[in-house]
């Protein structure tokens, strides 16, 4: 952010620099889904565990556990404890690929899919009052940066999937 001395770049100051105001967007982002998650006994990475094997499953895709890795960007260990958290609460199951024995398989129970079909939609509320802050043009313009920004930065990282 700063130099040693805090001195920033242009004389400005936190509230100018991106990293920190991502920070300070994300975490209040989160809050928010998390307050909304939280009369249904979910964890934020477990929202976005079930929304994306949702969409696998309306896509007629079987997803495994480094699938969901790959795309929600949240760690293995992450992922294998909220899996494991929603399988114990039978809202998801896992069993072995057919194509790797090594790879397991993760599906939605009927529980999960009404659970998910429940949550979701009020979270995507409580995000659209969170972004309907910008107009159409600015959101979209936000999408695209975050979507560039988001472009194998795991190479960047030094992280192999």
């Amino acid at each position: 952010m700063g130099d040693e001395r805090g001195n920033f770049p242009l004389g400005t100051g936190p509230e100018e620099e991106p990293g920190f105001l991502l920070w300070k967007t994300t975490i209040t982002w989160k809050s928010i889904v998390k307050k909304v998650l939280e009369p249904h006994k979910l964890s934020h990475p477990q929202f976005v565990i079930l929304a994306l094997l949702l969409w696998f499953y309306s896509k007629r895709a079987v997803a495994t556990q480094i699938d969901l890795v790959r795309m929600s960007k949240l760690d293995k260990m992450t992922v294998s404890k909220s899996l494991k958290g929603l399988v114990d609460k039978k809202i998801v199951k896992r069993i072995e690929n057919i194509d790797d024995s090594r790879a397991k398989s993760v599906y939605l129970t009927e529980s999960g899919k009404s659970l998910i079909q429940k949550v979701l939609p009020i979270v995507t509320d409580a995000e659209a009052n969170f972004f309907n802050q910008l107009n159409t043009d600015n959101r979209k313009c936000l999408i695209r940066s975050l979507q560039k920004l988001c472009m194998n930065q795991h190479e960047f990282l030094g992280i192999k999937f």
